[in-house]
């Protein structure tokens, strides 16, 4: 199991990222459209760059939702490889199972 202060830290960099999300695309729009003047554009990246850091998309992380691995988790399913397969094992992953030829 991961330790509790990274899966809270996983949660507040959520929570940051979907509180600056609108803002930000609308300054990314802002940025890459041509149209934009040159006075307007640099103050669009300066007002993204004085947004925090954890606001960034890019920088969250997978965790298992069970344990909050952070390695080797399987996006589609949220799991970690260990915890899907346990989970996989005892049938409660409907249509998903061992393979066997």
């Amino acid at each position: 199991m991961a330790k509790t202060n990274m899966i809270m830290r996983e949660k507040r960099r959520l929570k940051v990222a979907k509180k600056f999300a609108p803002r930000r695309a609308e300054l990314k729009e802002l940025i890459r459209d041509p149209k934009t003047g040159a006075e307007e554009r640099a103050a669009a990246q300066v007002e993204l760059q004085q947004q925090p850091r954890d606001a960034g998309k890019s920088r969250q992380r997978n965790r298992c939702s069970i344990t909050g691995r952070s390695r080797g988790v399987y996006s589609k399913f949220g799991l970690s490889r260990v915890k899907l397969r346990e989970a996989a094992n005892r049938g409660e992953i409907p249509g998903l199972s061992k393979a066997s030829w």
